[in-house]
């Protein structure tokens, strides 16, 4: 244990004022606000130190720790800066881009990020231990603790007498949380939810990678690719770091259980494409890793908050597919943030029942978090539908290819002609373009 802050609890009988599970980005900015305020707090990790047991192959978003760690970017353990978007659409021998880039991106406040969480998590978690958060590793919870009224009390652990005691407990275990689950705060589990995220970091000299993605200095890039993963719905992405890539796939899980199809074997064959293989030429595998991701959105969220406990970042699926928006990290910082909040809100007024702790909800639904999870509600099912992933991709590249085709003597087609004839090869019906485009539309005007 480390840093214990002896300011007074107004839970004197308790260990602690509060008991934070899990040292990923919802945990340590929760910690971090608990401190702060002066309460006392543990923050619990499974791992030998945080950011372990992590696996996390994309872009962070950080500008909402502007809040909390004023000119974080001069501390933060960062690979790159992202200044360029790009959204690949993809048949099994073409590719269509979309691109962004603006330099704009490489300077405060910035956009986006690449980081390897271990480094970025351990960083995070040692700002908690210096504003007074005891951090306790190699530690698992194996339960919650109640008191005779029912209420969350907190936890039971795989220590020897390792039983802690608090009124309130925040629950950032990750996806499918235990706690969430032993509480009563989920509904019944469906796998149709998940997503399985494969990922291989792949090594090449920083030069290399700046060559052939063709930026320079700290800049980073950012490609999310749409149609590469055969019959099993879901997606790619290729982001690049200092001086290694991570590639990799996000993969519906239902639909991969049903085809008994193996991830890595989908990944070489992303590998292999030709609008891929020239990036990653040569490179070496530094790692392998899996890790299953909620992707149901707005409708997997559980029950946020009950007597004495609150569920915060992948714990409480706050994770956000929604084609060119992959977001989860900032969800994590922003929860945790505002459930610390909650926290100094309900110790303060002596209230830690579920209605004393009704702020958390209510921050979450006055900002981004649950604002951009309502707006986008029917985005993650569209993008994972048959049609995006199976029929749209290769209408697009066929529209493209005829598009830019030179075919003298015969005269340009027109847009509208090419459309219609790869809409009646794809065998789609007019009314079910209109209807995908209106959800779109709605979504993101």
């Amino acid at each position: 244990m480390l840093l214990l802050n002896s300011s007074s609890s107004s839970m004197p009988m308790s260990d602690f004022d509060a008991i934070v599970v899990g040292a990923g980005p919802a945990g340590s900015c929760a910690a971090i606000v608990l401190a702060r305020a002066g309460k006392r707090v543990a923050l619990i990790e499974r791992g030998p130190f945080p950011g372990s047991k992590n696996m996390y192959g994309g872009v962070i978003y950080p500008r909402i720790l502007d809040e909390l760690i004023p000119e974080w970017w001069l501390h933060a353990p960062i690979q790159r800066w992202i200044t360029r978007r790009s959204t690949m659409i993809m048949t099994e021998t073409q590719a269509l881009n979309v691109d962004f880039r603006t330099q704009a991106w490489g300077h405060p406040p910035y956009n986006g990020a690449t980081a390897y969480r271990p480094d970025f998590d351990h960083w995070l978690a040692d700002v908690a231990v210096e504003a007074g958060t005891t951090l306790i590793c190699s530690t698992t919870v194996t339960g919650l603790l109640h008191d005779a009224n029912g209420h969350v009390s907190g936890v039971t652990t795989d220590r020897p007498d390792g039983d802690l005691t608090a009124p309130i407990v925040i629950a950032c275990d990750g996806v499918n949380s235990f706690l969430a689950k032993q509480e009563g705060l989920y509904g019944a589990v469906d796998a149709d939810n998940y997503t399985l995220g494969v990922k291989e970091t792949l090594g090449l000299p920083k030069h290399v990678i700046d060559e052939r993605f063709g930026v320079r200095g700290n800049e980073g890039v950012d490609i999310e690719i749409v149609g590469c993963t055969g019959s099993v719905n879901g997606g790619g992405f290729i982001y690049t770091n200092l001086d290694t890539i991570a590639i990799g796939l996000v993969l519906k899980l239902s639909k991969l259980t049903a085809q008994q199809q193996r991830p890595e074997e989908i990944l070489a064959t992303l590998k292999l494409h030709p609008a891929v293989a020239p990036l990653i030429e040569g490179a070496e595998l530094k790692e392998y890793s899996a890790h299953l991701i909620p992707k149901a959105g707005l409708s997997m969220i559980p029950t946020l908050a009950g007597n004495g406990i609150m569920v915060a970042g992948d714990a409480a699926a706050l994770c956000l597919a929604a084609g060119i928006w992959l977001e989860g990290v900032n969800f994590a910082f922003a929860s945790g943030m505002y459930a610390g909040e909650a926290a100094v809100e309900a110790l303060n007024a002596g209230d830690t029942s579920a209605a004393g702790l009704r702020g958390y909800k209510r921050r979450l639904e006055q900002t981004f978090v649950l604002k951009d999870h309502k707006k986008l509600r029917k985005v993650p099912a569209l993008v994972l539908s048959d049609r995006v992933q199976h029929s749209y991709p290769g209408i697009a590249n066929a529209i493209a290819e005829r598009m830019f085709r030179v075919d003298n003597p015969d005269p340009k087609p027109g847009l509208r002609h090419i459309v219609k004839q790869e809409r009646k090869r794809a065998g789609l019906k007019w009314m079910h373009m209109v209807r995908d485009t209106w959800i779109g539309f709605r979504s993101f005007w």
